[in-house]
């Protein structure tokens, strides 16, 4: 803590600024305490440089006004003072800026203790903007967002979990919708994601217009629910997606490849958000159980749901946009539903059809059939429950495409 510390206590009431200024005389002799109105406040911050900024908030309106231009200096801390507990005047005021909160009525000592408690406090915060400083000199920080550049983001999250410790927690890709890569605005991003975490998560740029959010002893549900929040302070200027993994017992480049591989099929199915493949593989888990059979077909009916939900549905909207302009004179449809799932090519020679029935329990049918044929290219594959991966199911549906086209020459 400093040896000096000036202090600015603003009030457009005179009389209540004097109550105010006697509650904390209980502060160190050489500590200074001067007092100013809303007009002057601004100029007495030039004169004065003070470490903490009293401020009286009354009217409303020009409190909130006189804390965003407080805000341009860093390096003050705002206290808020309010007559009432008005939770939509003190959130909005620390949406404009203000550090704390202190009723006007509270005891000499409380305002004496929390003065205190953020003078340590923006010492704190001091050598912090220091240190960012120096990084943005050695560009390992971005100038404008005060977030990682990406040639650092691998060394400041390896660092992050190796020094903490860290086994458990995740890592959120966020970049733009496909259609929202002209309007997408990178300095908005950044500080919608920094108003978003907490202290202890970590912000690094991304590859290309991708930021990546460490948070640490967070879950992948939990991670989604953060994900919403960012998603939530977003105007229709554009949209985003996200992809979803855990940092668990993995290299930076594992953790990096699956929230990325997640990110890039939401992008082309056009969800919200996709987790890694390692989600579908708990689901794989459960069936060998050997105590799930005894359970009937409910619990397998739940199971085919989710497997249609984030693999057949997906894989089928992206093969199709994939393959729209591959295949010449060739209609895509395709459709999805809890009894059955159809991928159908059409053209004026050839109409084949790759049917996904679930007849129960652990497996599904995959019938394949090319109008006209009576050969080995219609075909029937039963596949377990386990096996429907996203992987294994493009490459079921491309080997379909492909006997399509050699079918209908």
């Amino acid at each position: 803590m400093n040896d000096k510390n000036n202090i600015l206590l603003i009030s457009e009431d005179e009389k209540f600024a004097k109550v105010l200024a006697s509650k904390i005389i209980f502060l160190r002799a050489n500590d200074n305490i001067v007092i100013s109105d809303f007009e002057k406040s601004l100029n007495s911050i030039e004169i004065h440089d003070p470490n903490i900024v009293l401020l009286y908030g009354k009217p409303k309106e020009k409190t909130y006004d006189l804390i965003r231009e407080i805000r341009k200096n860093q390096s003050i801390c705002i206290i808020l003072i309010s007559d009432s507990n008005d939770p939509a005047f003190i959130l909005s005021a620390y949406d404009f800026g203000a550090d704390d909160f202190i009723l006007s009525s509270a005891e000499d000592f409380e305002f004496v203790l929390r003065i205190v408690h953020n003078i340590k406090h923006n010492s704190v915060k001091l050598k912090q903007l220091r240190d960012e400083k120096i990084l943005e000199q050695l560009d390992v920080i971005d100038s404008e967002t005060g977030i990682y550049n990406y040639n650092y983001s691998k060394q400041v999250i390896e660092n992050y979990i190796d020094g903490n410790l860290l086994d458990y927690g995740s890592l959120v890709a966020v970049g733009p919708a496909d259609d929202s890569k002209a309007t997408f605005d990178v300095k908005k991003m950044a500080g919608i994601i920094k108003n978003s975490v907490r202290v202890d998560d970590i912000v690094t740029f991304g590859r290309g217009l991708r930021f990546y959010i460490l948070l640490p002893k967070i879950d992948l549900n939990q991670a989604l629910i953060v994900f919403n929040k960012i998603k939530g302070l977003i105007s229709d200027d554009f949209k985003i997606c996200a992809g979803i993994t855990s940092i668990n017992q993995k290299s930076f480049d594992e953790i990096e490849h699956d929230a990325l591989e997640a990110l890039s099929n939401a992008v082309a199915t056009e969800v919200e958000y996709a987790f890694s493949q390692e989600k579908e593989n708990t689901l794989d888990e459960w069936l060998d159980d050997e105590a799930l059979h005894s359970k009937g077909y409910k619990i397998f009916r739940q199971i085919f749901n989710k497997k249609l939900e984030k693999v057949i549905t997906p894989v089928f909207y992206r093969l199709q946009k994939s393959y729209e302009d591959k295949l010449f004179d060739t209609e895509i449809e395709q459709y999805t539903s809890e009894e059955h799932c159809e991928f159908k090519l059409s053209n004026k020679k050839q109409e084949s059809t790759l049917r996904i029935v679930y007849p129960g329990f652990a497996k599904i049918v995959v019938y394949i059939t090319h109008e006209g044929l009576d050969s080995p290219e219609d075909k029937e594959i039963q596949v377990p429950l386990t096996k429907i991966t996203q992987k294994e199911l493009i490459n079921i549906v491309e080997d379909f495409i492909e006997e399509f086209k050699k079918v209908s020459v």
